[in-house]
């Protein structure tokens, strides 16, 4: 036999969320044979990890779609929930969960791993539709007789994590604001690379462990304390907060919704769990799984590896697709809009005749005495405006004026990344709020030619960096459009000079 027909066979369902498409990846890493079952194939079809899994179409709720995906499976990760708020929402958690449970017992498999809430230490009435909902289904799933394990996890830290990214936005957004009591209520959040870790560890475990294990980093801290250690980490200044005891988590989640781009349908459950204390009760999971050797990553730590956003600014249109592999504290294509943290992007593409080589010529000519193809004026403002504030301007030029290496300066502008005739990425120097890349790819067109992406890139800290981007936003238009459009003119000028002097 193969060791394809020999490893472990793991069916996971949610695998469109958060956590699955992660954990799909772990796994596959681990060497599992992983099976999907989604409603929306096509869905699947955006993760790099698409065409090494094998798809189960159907739902959740409905039994034979369920008998059919658990078909053949060791063990099945049960990640679905709803962060939607709404009257049916525990029936139908608990309806989806029954039926999940019901097949499984008619199944061979061998464990079933649930990722639930770190739920507070109070009766079931007292806890939130969105909290209770998670635990009655983690009961649910333990009456099937298959060992189950449930994770019960508070504030998970990593970029796409709906809870992080309510903390991302409302920490950099605003310096000062007034908050409500729950921002003093004490959680323990923990790092979604050591939540995969505890996911896949525990197909590993004796058959006789079933039960829940709670778990969690290493930091307890208030939701305020979070937000003022998140402001460091981030270099912004400490935030000016302000806890009052009026508001409800009504309005609590209205202020969330207006203030970040999180769903109010989202940011109400979030901050109604909020309102009790999130800590581990117990720490038996490291009886069964120990602490990897450097330890459980602590908030600080947890938070840096999630600022990955700017880091996915610099290389998403890396030719050598190294992103594709992705870590779990970065952002993936499944994420919602509204994940990653703000960058603002200004994306223009352009089509031409001229050929790759052709086109890089242009591009790589583009500052100092040459030139920004564009807006003359509007640079030579820029650029002044930049020495008033103490920075470089448009003085320094370039080295050589054909010919780019990285490290380069061109104008108050350096080479970052530099990959003839396709890729390059120039990052700004001027004084700014924030930090702002310009990139140039050159691709092939289908024709012969060559098509042309120029891509400004973003990245606010702070609301001052808002207040500036939206200030000079106005002006862009008369940048960035004539400045794609100018290279490829450059470069089609350029095909027909060549063509002439060969006719």
């Amino acid at each position: 036999m193969s060791p394809q027909e020999n490893a472990p066979r793991a069916l996971v369902t949610g695998a469109t969320g958060y956590v699955g498409g992660r954990l799909v990846r772990e796994l596959l890493a681990a060497g599992f044979v992983v099976r999907v079952l989604a409603r929306h194939p096509e869905k699947v079809q955006g993760f790099p990890w698409a065409n090494q899994i094998e798809i189960s179409i159907g739902d959740a709720g409905n039994s034979q779609d369920v008998q059919k995906a658990l078909e053949g499976m060791d063990i099945a990760y049960y990640l679905l929930h709803s962060l939607q708020e709404g009257p049916s929402l525990e029936h139908e958690e608990s309806r989806i969960a029954t039926n999940f449970a019901e097949q499984a017992a008619k199944s061979s498999l061998k464990r079933i791993i649930y990722l639930g809430g770190l739920a507070p230490e109070i009766p079931l009435d007292k806890m939130s539709p969105h909290m209770r909902s998670r635990v009655e289904v983690g009961s649910i799933l333990r009456t099937t007789g298959i060992p189950t394990i449930e994770l019960r996890a508070a504030v998970v830290i990593g970029s796409g994590s709906a809870s992080f990214e309510m903390l991302r936005y409302l920490t950099e957004r605003l310096p000062a604001m007034i908050t409500p009591r729950w921002v003093r209520t004490k959680t323990q959040p923990i790092a979604v690379r050591d939540v995969l870790r505890y996911l896949v560890a525990c197909s590993y475990l004796p058959p006789e462990v079933s039960r829940t294990f709670d778990i969690g980093g290493p930091d307890v801290l208030t939701y305020q304390q979070m937000m003022q250690r998140y402001a460091a980490v981030a270099g912004l200044p400490p935030r000016i907060i302000l806890p009052i005891n009026l508001l409800s988590p009504q309005l609590s989640s209205h202020w969330v919704s207006l203030v970040t781009p999180v769903p109010r349908a989202i940011a109400r459950p979030l901050v109604q769990s909020l309102r009790h204390p999130a800590i581990c009760h117990e720490s038996d999971i490291k009886k069964f799984i120990p602490d990897p050797p450097e330890g459980l990553l602590p908030f600080d730590k947890a938070v840096e590896l999630a600022l990955t956003r700017i880091r996915d600014a610099q290389v998403t249109t890396r030719w050598s697709g190294a992103t594709m592999q992705g870590a779990p504290d970065q952002p993936m294509p499944s994420d919602p809009d509204w994940a990653g943290g703000t960058l603002y992007e200004d994306i223009r593409t352009v089509e031409s005749s001229a050929s790759p080589e052709e086109m890089w010529k242009a591009v790589e000519r583009i500052g100092g005495k040459n030139g920004w193809y564009s807006a003359s004026l509007l640079w030579e403002v820029r650029g002044l405006l930049d020495r008033l504030v103490g920075g470089v301007g448009l003085r320094r030029g370039r080295r050589n004026p054909d010919v780019l290496v990285v490290g380069d300066v061109v104008d108050f502008w350096r080479v970052e990344e530099y990959l003839p005739p396709k890729l390059l990425r120039l990052r700004a120097e001027m004084r700014m709020p924030g930090r702002a890349w310009l990139e140039f790819t050159v691709q092939p067109g289908e024709n012969g030619g060559s098509t042309l992406v120029q891509r400004a890139v973003y990245w606010p800290k702070g609301l001052s960096s808002h207040a500036y981007w939206w200030s000079v936003a106005p002006f862009h238009a008369f940048v960035f459009p004539p400045m794609a459009r100018h290279i490829v003119e450059q470069a089609e000028r350029s095909k027909s000079a060549s063509a002439t002097l060969g006719s």
